[in-house]
């Protein structure tokens, strides 16, 4: 019997599992949707909405759960300054799940975690200037084509 287990394993050991999650969880802070197998998204929901909450509460306390969390400045200020504001009203419920099919290599059911009022723009926060006017370019080509 499995009772009294809090989370699931995922085939790692317990470091392993941890650095996982922190980095998950920093993905999906910096870039607001994330795709990866069913498991570690549902893995990772709980996660994420916790650390919402904890950015809700403005404490000094807090602040420094929310760095200890993600080991990373940027992503706990983006919690607290921006994703804590835009879920004030929200009393939870932060991230979906959506499912997205199978991999191609192991069939591995995949999905996509991302935060229910995301902000679209947030995805091409790495992207250079150049890549990203290439993609517009191409959509109004399209838009071109088919009009």
């Amino acid at each position: 019997m499995r009772h009294g287990f809090a989370n699931k394993k995922l085939n790692r050991t317990s470091e392993h599992r941890k650095a996982l999650l922190k980095n998950m969880l920093n993905s999906l802070v910096k870039y607001e949707q994330i795709k990866t197998t069913l498991p570690k998204a549902k893995f990772l929901k709980p996660q994420a909405d916790k650390l919402i909450t904890l950015g809700k509460k403005n404490t000094l306390h807090n602040t420094k759960m929310l760095v200890s969390q993600l080991q990373d400045i940027k992503s706990a200020n983006k919690v607290k300054k921006t994703l804590s504001k835009r879920y004030e009203k929200r009393s939870g419920g932060y991230t979906r799940i959506i499912k997205a099919g199978f991999r191609y290599g192991d069939n591995a059911p995949m999905a996509i975690i991302e935060f229910v009022d995301r902000d679209v723009a947030a995805k091409r926060v790495d992207k250079k200037k150049k890549d990203v006017a290439k993609e517009e370019n191409k959509k109004e080509e399209k838009k071109a084509v088919t009009a």
